[in-house]
């Protein structure tokens, strides 16, 4: 605390940096204790809030004037300005010269801004500096220290209004200057201002409702006493208590109304010019102000006149300030004494509650929803059946939140329904299942009317935090599912049936995984230890009652695949480590059982992969479990293969192995070979040698003779988890150099036949040989890193030069095609997508080969000129190579976009009707650029990749001038226009590298006669310009965009004048440099008669612009770092 100046008085004016000093009598008892600002309390907590404005009070009945101006001056430190404020007294509020005075400017020469303001009876003048709306305030200070102070502030409003409630707030002195001050400070176009004097006007006026509170609860109790005094008897009343009491009550009154006066002046003065600001704060504030006067002080507040504000408001641009107007609007529904006054705003807003559940911001979408779901609870007929079908669709939002919302919704709608009462009397049990099952039908109906069949687990995934205890019921349930249709009860519908089956496995997947949903989020990241315990009860209780009740739904559900798929995923969420039941055992092999049947009888992809995961599952627990599931699995597999053998052996014949089987085996074989693909994905079966029993079946080629193309496609796909199951094992298995060369073979032989395959007729096998091919050999690459040289493990196979360039012949072919090529299905969405994804998947096998080093980092160039052209579709697929490619060697990254872009320009020249030259203006010219500026941008760091950008102009200026001989027939370069695309890469070139690469350039353009002028050359004058960076080169630039040089009619004078400057007036005759080395201190001539003239020198500029170029060009500076070119 630090002591401030005394006030001191002049004529007609006073400072306002006077300090509040303690007054009357506690000034001679506390002399020792420093004299403390308004502002500095803020600091001390509430218990020295509470005294120094009790002194505060103290003190204004002896010196009002210098209190209020105390006053006055604490709020304008809180606004951050460090400016003075002075009064001059005023005698009348209404005088026009007065009011001409009230200005607010700025004086820019002292850099000060002057506001003058009418706080009756004074004329304020606050000085600040000009800056002040720029900078922070303390309401907007960042961190803890902008909420502690908005806190305290608010604290400091809430104290004074209750301190002097009872004394001079009713002095009509107090409160006018205050309301006037805050008012005008309120409507400055300075934020600060108008940002912590609405605050501090908003508090004022919530400090003036519970005065006004506390006034009507002393008027009620004084008229409740009035009233017990009149009804006793007359000897026992007292007409003189009564006639006090009747002036208490008046006198209670008449400030009730004054304070409401008070009241009404700051709202219509303050509130209804800034419930409208500029500032969204602002704006915030005063709805959550309003709110709480309306819950607080109903009676004056809660009407039509002020809710229309809530409601306008709620159509606000900023999230943040709709999200107080639903805020504020949830304390008011959740008052039922306040209802009835809601209604007639209910109707006229509740269109635009509705569309706020679709808001883009989610905490305002989820809030509104909570909202209405209040509405629907005390209002029945607030919301029609149209409202509420908009509303429940939101269950299958992709926020989370506001999906539970929905579904909290749905339930206290829909599914809280009651069951029908029974005929006869039945137990509390009965009457449970009774009211679960008309809830599961309730929700049934709902999802068939909603019509969006494939999205049961979010529906699910909404109901579990409000109907979490109706979805765990598996008892009922699974005994709703194992119901017999009698007279009583008809059971459900088939298609009821496999919706339920849909449920049951979603609420076990629930109840396992959590709130985890693919496409959904908002979801709670870490479990909580009670969260954790429960979920750990839930999984004991499901695999306690489904091990048991599982075989008869599969043996009830047996004839539908799609039913027996999903119940097939129930095991894999199975507790393993839960206490040993009774019968788990026989249990289990009753379950096995019946999977066992199911995939005799189906072969659908979609159940074998689920039984596939439920056998990984079982096998890999750790419970007791573990050696029936895996006695059971190696059965299945065990008849598998020798069903198919038996039925190979009878469909390959002769030498050639040519396929032969009918129809009825080919479907036979291909269930077998579907069944054994699903399993090897998911368990290793190489006991059973599948690659020997399945790879004749690739021998013979397509037509005559040859597997169908989906027995193909199958056996493709078995031999390629044949072999990364055989890499992936390695250092088990792999114990002698016979075994290793054995597996080196095998993945020769496979890659060879699969060779083959990419040129097979049908599309599906063609891509299943590709992936499979690159899964592999990305598999045997990653095991030739990680292998242990100490020990046996795959020896190195290299891809043949012939598979190499059919994977890239494919991937370009296949991969990098335009719309027309997509077939007739282009034209469906869902099926362009689908094909899309597909492409995506080549594209992306192809790549992990370049960043496991199996392809030359070469072969990379041929997808990235494709990078701008398909960036929608495989962008993020060619970028994250590009990166990758870097990251393993910088320099050779570097060349593969050298090669690249070469590439491309080697192709434009030889596109028919070039006659010979390049003309800038093609579209295809103009893509190569953009590609090659996207190119320069993947450089961010310049220091990190400097030598790859000198690595691009050194090949690039290689390229252009590599075996050229001029003559008059060629003049220049036939590859000149390509410095044109490299000079994109030039703004990521260091200043020394720049001369460095100038000198280079230089090199190999000294020996040939260049005449800038022509228009063969100005490519050069391009890479020049980009690489001086001289005042010209925005000429150059907007010069070689063009295409043409500006010789074309209409040509400006200025155009031509600085054409002229750039070229440096130059002589028609050409000309040949005999020595580059021009003197320091000489002036650069351009005339003909010069002969040390320097081709490459700039344009005579002013001599504070002129480029040393001997410095620059034929010599690297003292801070130059050298770089090999």
């Amino acid at each position: 605390m630090r002591q401030r100046r005394k006030p001191h008085e002049s004529k007609g004016a006073k400072a306002s940096r006077s300090s509040v000093s303690p007054a009357g009598g506690r000034r001679g008892k506390r002399k020792h204790v420093e004299a403390v600002t308004l502002f500095d309390v803020l600091t001390m907590g509430r218990s020295a809030m509470q005294a120094v404005i009790g002194d505060w009070i103290e003190a204004y009945g002896t010196r009002r004037d210098s209190c209020l101006l105390d006053l006055i001056s604490f709020f304008i430190q809180c606004c951050g300005c460090k400016g003075v404020v002075t009064a001059e007294m005023c005698q009348d509020k209404e005088d026009c010269d007065v009011m001409s005075k009230m200005v607010e400017k700025l004086d820019e020469v002292a850099g000060l801004q002057y506001k003058k303001f009418l706080a009756f009876p004074w004329i304020l003048t606050v000085t600040w500096p000009m800056d002040i709306d720029r900078a922070e305030y303390p309401l907007t200070q960042p961190g803890p220290y902008g909420r502690w102070f908005h806190s305290e502030f608010c604290e400091f409003m809430a104290v004074l209004v209750a301190q002097v409630q009872h004394s001079i707030i009713f002095d009509s002195y107090l409160m006018n200057t205050l309301i006037s001050l805050l008012t005008e400070l309120s409507d400055s176009c300075v934020r600060a201002f108008r940002h912590t004097c609405t605050l501090a006007a908003v508090k004022l006026l919530s400090s003036l409702v519970a005065v006004a509170l506390n006034l009507s609860a002393g008027i009620e109790n004084s008229y409740k006493l009035y009233r017990v005094q009149k009804t006793k008897t007359m000897g026992r009343r007292s007409p003189l208590k009564q006639e006090r009491m009747q002036r208490k009550i008046t006198e209670l009154r008449e400030k009730k109304a004054e304070v409401e006066a008070m009241m009404d002046v700051v709202f219509k003065g303050i509130f209804l010019k800034r419930y409208r600001d500029v500032l969204p704060d602002i704006r915030s504030l005063c709805m959550e102000e309003l709110a709480l006067w309306m819950k607080l002080y109903s009676s004056a507040f809660l009407n039509d006149s002020y809710l229309k504000y809530m409601g306008w408001t709620m159509h606000d641009k900023v999230p943040d300030v709709r999200l107080k107007c639903v805020l504020g609007l949830q304390a008011l529904y959740g008052d039922p004494l306040i209802l009835p006054k809601l209604d007639l705003f209910t109707s006229r807003f509740k269109d635009r509650m509705i569309s706020m559940t679709l808001d883009k911001d989610n905490e305002v979408a989820v809030q509104t929803m909570k909202l209405l779901l209040l509405v629907s609870k005390t209002s029945d007929g607030a919301l029609s059946a149209e409202d509420y079908r908009q509303l429940l669709r939101l269950v299958y939002s992709s926020q989370r939140p506001l999906a539970a919302a929905a579904g909290e919704l749905l339930f206290a709608r829909l599914l809280n329904t009651e069951a029908p009462a029974p005929d006869t009397k039945i137990n509390d049990e009965e009457a449970r299942e009774r009211q679960t099952s008309a809830r599961l039908r309730a929700l049934l109906h709902f999802y068939e009317e909603s019509e969006l069949h494939s999205h049961v687990v979010y529906l699910v995934d909404s109901l579990w935090d409000s109907g979490g205890a109706l979805l765990k019921d598996w008892p009922t349930l699974t005994s709703i599912l194992l119901q017999k249709p009698s007279s009583r009860s008809p059971g459900l519908t088939q298609a009821e049936q496999a919706v339920l089956v849909e449920i049951l496995v979603a609420s076990v997947r629930q109840a396992s995984e959590g709130p985890a949903l693919a496409g959904r989020s908002g979801s709670k990241k870490v479990m909580s230890a009670r969260e954790k315990k429960s979920q750990l009860h839930d999984c004991t209780k499901l695999t306690d009652h489904l091990l048991v009740v599982l075989p008869q739904l599969l043996s009830k559900f047996s004839g539908s695949c799609d039913s027996v798929a999903s119940l097939m995923k129930i095991p894999q969420y199975f507790l393993p480590e839960r206490p040993e039941a009774d019968n788990t055992q026989s249990h289990l092999k009753l379950l096995m059982a019946e999977m066992g049947a199911a995939l005799e009888r189906h072969s659908g992809p979609v159940l074998l992969e689920a039984a596939a995961r439920t056998y990984l599952s079982l096998c890999g627990g750790g419970a007791s479990w573990c050696s029936v599931a895996w006695t059971a699995r190696d059965s299945l597999v065990r008849r598998w293969v020798d069903h198919l053998t038996a039925l190979l052996g009878d469909s390959l014949q002769g030498e050639s192995l040519c396929f032969s089987a009918d129809e009825e085996k080919t479907a036979d074989i291909l269930a077998t070979l579907k069944k054994l693909g699903a399993f090897h994905n998911c368990h290793d079966l190489l006991e059973w040698n599948l690659f020997g029993l399945l790879s004749p079946l690739l021998s013979a080629q397509s037509g005559e003779g040859g597997a169908p193309p989906e027995v193909l496609l199958e056996v493709l796909r078995c031999l390629s988890y044949c072999m990364l199951w055989s890499l992936s094992t390695s250092s088990g298995t792999l114990n002698s150099r016979e075994k290793a060369e054995s597996q080196r073979l095998q993945l020769r032989l496979f890659c060879e036949r699969s060779n083959r395959c990419l040129s097979h007729p049908d599309h599906s096998v063609q891509q299943q040989a590709l992936v499979g091919v690159c899964d592999v050999l990305t598999a045997h690459a990653h095991q030739l890193q990680v292998w242990d040289p100490s020990s046996f493990g795959p020896l190195l196979y290299t891809p043949s030069p012939r598979l190499q360039r059919a994977l890239v012949t494919f991937v370009c072919a296949h991969v990098f095609v335009g719309p027309d090529c997509d077939g007739p299905s282009a034209d469906l969405e869902v099926e362009r997508l689908e094909e899309l994804h597909r492409r995506r998947n080549l594209l992306a096998a192809f790549c992990k080969l370049i960043m496991h080093r199996v392809l030359e980092m070469s072969t990379a160039a041929e997808v990235f000129m494709y990078y701008m052209k398909y960036n929608d579709d495989f962008g993020d697929i060619i970028k994250e190579t590009l990166y990758g490619t870097r990251q393993m060697d910088k320099l050779g990254s570097a060349h593969t976009l050298v090669l690249c872009l070469q590439q491309l320009f080697l192709r434009l020249k030889r596109e028919p009707g070039s006659d010979g030259g390049v003309d800038p203006g093609v579209q295809t010219f103009t893509s190569i650029k953009e590609l090659a500026r996207r190119f320069a941008l993947t450089f961010g760091d310049l220091v990190k990749f400097r030598e790859c950008v000198v690595v691009v102009h050194r090949n690039g200026i290689e390229f252009v001038f590599q075996e050229f001989s001029q003559t008059s027939e060629a003049p220049a370069p036939p590859y000149l226009s390509y410095l044109t695309i490299l000079g994109e890469f030039s703004s990521k070139l260091l200043k020394p590298d720049k001369k460095i690469v100038f000198s280079y350039l230089q090199k190999h353009t000294a020996q040939h006669v260049i005449d800038l002028r022509e228009e063969c050359w100005q490519p050069l004058a391009y890479y020049r310009a980009s690489l001086l960076a001289v005042a010209a080169a925005e000429d150059a630039v907007s010069h070689v965009s063009s295409d043409r040089w500006p010789h074309a009619p209409g040509c400006s004078p200025s155009s031509k004048q600085k054409r002229e400057a750039f070229l440096g007036n130059q002589s028609p005759c050409p000309f040949s440099p005999v020595d580059s080395e021009v003197n320091r201190g000489q002036r650069l001539s351009f005339t003909p008669s010069h002969k040390d003239w320097d081709p490459f020198s700039v344009p005579t500029e002013h001599p504070a612009r002129q480029l040393d170029f001997e410095g620059s060009v034929l010599r690297a500076d003292e801070d130059t770092v050298d770089v090999e070119l």
